[in-house]
């Protein structure tokens, strides 16, 4: 059992856990909004955005493409308003972050290997460098 317990309570496992519920909650709320707001605009300018009865048959037998049709278009809008709603300003916003971050390190001037900023002699190619405040 205790093997047990140390695989249920590493730090992993309990990440994904809730990154899983997580990730169903996000679900939940991106499909809400693309049937509450974005499936109704496009509605609006392109007409019902539902083609789940397309079919055709062949030999008595009817193959139902509107289905995947509806599906490959209710992907493709999903994904465009994860990317342009979550990933651009999520990318965004770790990119400021990142910039404000300070450097702690600096090129040598001689091998341009990266230094403490506070070093004075590079301990690459042991060059005397001055320290930059």
């Amino acid at each position: 059992m205790t093997g047990f317990k140390k695989f249920l309570f590493r730090g992993n496992l309990i990440e994904l856990a809730v990154a899983v519920v997580i990730g169903a909650a996000f679900t939940n709320v991106v499909n809400a909004l693309v049937r509450g707001f974005i499936g109704p605009l496009i509605a609006l300018v392109g007409g019902e955005p539902n083609y789940d009865n397309l079919k055709f048959t062949i030999a008595g037998t009817e193959f139902p493409y509107g289905v995947f049709l509806t599906a490959a278009i209710s992907f493709l809008i999903t994904a465009a308003v994860v990317y342009w709603l979550v990933v651009l300003p999520a990318t965004k916003l770790v990119e400021r972050m990142s910039r404000a971050e300070e450097a702690v390190e600096h090129p040598c001037p001689h091998c341009l290997s990266d230094i403490p900023k506070l070093a004075t002699r590079c301990r690459y190619c042991t060059s005397e460098v001055e320290p930059v405040a």
